[in-house]
């Protein structure tokens, strides 16, 4: 029987200018900043109806984007199978859920609607998609660009 041999692969790695990538802008960022603030000060709070919740959202000026955000965050474990990863604020890491939430915010912005609607079928029970859809319409409104 003859030995095995091997061959000797070149360890490759990315380039420096590929790894240091962010994967957000800095306005995405500030997006996703202010889910993560909302997240935090949710985790105490009562979860809250998401069908009421959208009935009785009807805001303007300046507490829109907070009570949209808000409303967002405390609605959407109701409509996940599965629990919701929020990092503190200021963290560099996106976890799934964060990436899957700023993917949908980005579809909006694009008027994505096919993507959008890609995305809302792989995460959200049928029956509370139109009103995820509709918080996240909301929530791309309050941030100046995205």
């Amino acid at each position: 029987m003859m030995p095995v041999q091997t061959l000797s692969l070149p360890q490759v790695t990315a380039p420096d200018r590929l790894r240091s990538t962010p994967l957000l802008d800095e306005q995405e960022y500030i997006a996703l900043n202010t889910l993560r603030l909302a997240a935090m000060g949710c985790r105490a709070a009562a979860r809250t109806d998401l069908f009421e919740a959208c009935a009785l959202l009807c805001v303007d000026g300046e507490d829109a984007r907070r009570t949209y955000v808000d409303t967002f965050v405390k609605c959407l474990p109701e409509a996940m199978p599965r629990r919701i990863k929020w990092f503190r604020p200021g963290t560099a890491e996106v976890s799934f859920d964060e990436a899957w939430v700023m993917r949908c915010l980005s579809c909006v912005s694009a008027q994505d609607y096919d993507s959008l609607g890609f995305l809302l079928r792989s995460q959200i029970d049928p029956a509370r998609r139109r009103y995820i859809g509709f918080l996240l319409g909301r929530i791309s409104e309050q941030f100046p660009k995205y």
